[in-house]
């Protein structure tokens, strides 16, 4: 059954990192998962929190942080218990592999740290401020996706990699964000 699963694995990666691309996407993808790319939103996000709710938002920003920084080590603690050699690293696979990054991480490959940083914090913002910004925020999750879709575009890995850290990160998402929705929750501060 695992041999399955990893056959099928490696011939999605090759699919999707070897035959769907494009001169567009070639370009795109791999900016699309640097993190100075998503700054504006970042700044976005702490400022919406901090004008709209004060010292509420300052406690928004701390969980926001909390989650990133858990799900960050959660990861780094899979990708060394598995020890998954990276598509980019691995001495048969590397051969067939469109690598587009200039640095391919010397890490383990399972979970990716970026799909499960960014499902926590997709998770944790939906959870936050989904009666805030309604429908709106499901692009969180689109966010999430693409960053996480990037990682085997570029060659740094395989699809199981990005499910796994998607899943741990909107489970550590989940955690964080409703325990501060229901412990301290955004409400916008009176004015008198």
């Amino acid at each position: 059954m695992l041999e399955s699963l990893l056959r099928g694995d490696l011939r999605l990666f090759f699919h999707i990192n070897g035959q769907w691309h494009n001169a567009l996407l070639d370009v795109l993808m791999p900016i699309l998962r640097e993190p100075f790319i998503w700054a504006p939103l970042y700044l976005f996000l702490a400022l919406f929190v901090t004008i709209n709710f004060g010292w509420r938002g300052f406690f928004w920003i701390v969980f926001f942080l909390v989650t990133f920084g858990i799900s960050d080590q959660a990861s780094l603690f899979l990708k060394d218990y598995f020890g998954r050699i990276r598509p980019c690293r691995d001495p048969i696979v590397s051969h067939y592999t469109r690598v587009l990054v200039v640095y391919c991480p010397m890490s383990g490959s399972f979970t990716s740290n970026h799909a499960a940083n960014h499902f926590a914090l997709a998770t944790f913002c939906f959870l936050t401020l989904k009666s805030f910004f309604g429908r709106f925020t499901l692009l969180f999750y689109l966010w999430a996706a693409a960053i996480a879709y990037a990682q085997i575009y570029v060659g740094v890995h395989y699809p199981l990699d990005v499910t796994g850290g998607a899943v741990l990160g909107s489970l550590i998402g989940l955690l964080s964000g409703s325990f501060f929705s229901r412990r301290l929750r955004l409400e916008p501060e009176l004015k008198t």
